[in-house]
């Protein structure tokens, strides 16, 4: 009786060894792929068509295409994907980097339209994409579909990949864009996930003003919080490091501090069912703000190029990803007998895609502009075309979302959910290729001085981990920055036409912030009791 036992134990155990043999063999791969995108980015980095997420694209189908051959049809990826994967461990350092390196008077200066475009925005698009798909899609007879379906297609093709935009737009080169973008892209993804979530927790069978309302409410309470529970994770963060110098002992603490706060801040949020991509977002502006001034030289160093590193790396992961898994065999497989269906519903999706931003950019741009007196903070017309056309761009979230509707255990059971998983992954490929090669060429068509015009503006702008330069500089300079930031006006008439929250809401955020949030949280500029602290003023305090 031991010997079948024992015959039926080793062929477990070589199976096992046989599987993660596998696993290692794909996972060296999929690394070497990974510094085959750098490389081959980093080539390509002065050419005014291709960035580095086109090419991890364009590197996965190729990937996918020789992995198919090799496996003759059964196969085009290294890896399974996982929507864990991607939102717990891929999503959180891009979203927290960008928060981080982000300039916080010109976002700051936009939240309201970034606000309504990210919110309001989101809400427009999501209503034409549902309607539109709810009014084709019958028409094509593609399978099965529901009401919840048409709710969750208008989610899932509403996200706009703010990862892409960090590829494309440049912070220095077109800061009102890329603020408007960015921030719009981050704000929507937010309000994607949880348009997306209600839909499924909802009883679209019985609808009602109250769900509407209890919607509304919901969505307003998941922004509030999941926001202040970044802001309470970055002002902790800041406050440890400035009570117990963690310096003075190991400057790893302090970097490793930081990471592990921003990351269980994002798990706290998903824990309690709250946004983790405003929250870890927020979490990385108030670290940028006060924690990281309260670090040493060498960490302020580390600390920024170790959240761009594991930002840069997983951005260039989720493309390289989504190239291998767009020749997916087992999703064409079920829309090979009907090809012009496929190609007919992906097209619908991009023509909607396409009405649902145009219908909220130009309108709610016209009333952002009727709140602004100053000309030259007002979006042109060109600047909202740009706007327009480089949030098109769709990515992982859109797959992660649209695999969490349409699959089952990871696979395509039905028709519907086949076509609309193939559909996805076309949309997402075609708009990050198409409309993220044409934007870099449309910015300088349609703003050729955009650079030169910038110069100005970038040179108020205050301190943050873009730049290492300032904070070295003395505290001469830095009060120079800030009496620059917060001049009175001349007169009357500059008064009257300079924007409201520069002179009002922005100085008394400066006082307060000097008054009372720097004693206790630290920053730039404070003066620390504890001896041998890291920040410093006229030299009164030295570095240890």
């Amino acid at each position: 009786m031991a010997v079948p036992h024992l015959s039926m134990l080793i062929s477990k155990l070589q199976n096992l060894s046989t599987s993660d043999h596998s696993s290692v063999v794909s996972m060296n791969l999929f690394v070497a792929l990974l510094l085959a995108c750098i490389v081959i980015g980093h080539l390509l980095e002065e050419n005014r068509w291709v960035n580095e997420s086109i090419t991890a694209l364009l590197i996965g189908i190729c990937t996918g295409v020789v992995i198919l051959l090799i496996s003759r049809g059964k196969s085009s990826h290294l890896l399974v994907f996982s929507e864990d994967l991607f939102f717990i461990y891929l999503l959180p350092p891009i979203i927290f980097n960008a928060g981080f390196q982000v300039k916080k008077k010109q976002f700051f200066v936009n939240f309201s339209t970034i606000v309504l475009f990210g919110a309001i925005g989101t809400l427009v698009s999501c209503t034409i994409i549902s309607l539109g798909a709810t009014q084709f899609f019958k028409k094509l007879d593609i399978g099965t579909l529901e009401l919840g379906d048409f709710l969750a297609i208008g989610a899932i093709f509403a996200a706009t990949d703010s990862v892409c935009t960090l590829q494309v737009l440049n912070q220095d080169e077109t800061p009102l864009l890329y603020s408007l973008v960015f921030g719009e892209g981050v704000v929507n993804d937010a309000t994607s996930v949880v348009l997306f979530n209600a839909i499924q927790s909802f009883d679209l069978t019985h609808l009602d003003s109250s769900i509407a309302l209890h919607f509304l409410g919901n969505f307003f309470y998941l922004f509030f919080a999941s926001t202040m529970l970044g802001v309470f994770a970055g002002l902790l963060s800041a406050y440890i490091i400035k009570k117990l110098y963690f310096a003075r002992h190991s400057t790893d603490r302090e970097v490793a501090l930081m990471m592990l706060m921003a990351y269980l801040s994002y798990i706290l949020a998903e824990l309690f069912y709250l946004s983790g991509i405003l929250t870890v977002f927020f979490c990385g502006i108030v670290m940028s703000h006060y924690t990281w001034h309260n670090v040493t030289e060498s960490s302020r160093v580390t600390t920024k190029h170790a959240f761009a590193t594991l930002s840069f790396v997983a951005e260039i992961f989720i493309f390289l990803y989504v190239g291998m898994d767009a020749l997916d065999i087992e999703k064409w497989r079920f829309v090979s007998d009907s090809p012009g269906t496929s190609v007919a519903v992906s097209s619908i999706l991009l023509g909607l895609l396409m009405l649902g931003r145009a219908a909220f950019i130009f309108p709610l741009s016209f009333l952002s502009n009727l709140a602004k007196k100053n000309q030259h903070e007002k979006i042109s017309l060109r600047q909202q075309v740009i706007i327009w056309w480089a949030g098109l761009m769709r990515g992982a979230v859109s797959i992660a979302l649209a695999y969490n509707q349409f699959t089952r255990s990871g696979h395509t059971q039905l028709r519907a959910n086949a076509i609309m998983i193939t559909s996805t992954i076309t949309v997402v490929l075609v708009s990050t290729v198409v409309f993220g090669l044409m934007t870099k060429p449309l910015i300088r068509f349609l703003l050729p001085h955009s650079s030169k015009q910038t110069t100005s503006m970038l040179s108020s702008e205050p301190t943050t981990p873009k730049s290492i330069i300032i904070p070295l500089l003395g505290q001469d300079s830095v009060d120079d920055l800030v009496i620059q930031d917060i001049r009175r006006p001349a007169s009357i008439r500059d008064l009257l036409t300079t924007p409201f929250n520069r002179h009002t809401v922005h100085r008394y955020w400066r006082k307060f912030d000097n008054a009372f949030m720097r004693p206790v949280f630290g920053g730039r500029g404070f003066v620390p009791f504890v001896p041998g602290s890291p920040t410093e003023r006229n030299n009164n305090v030295q570095w240890q």
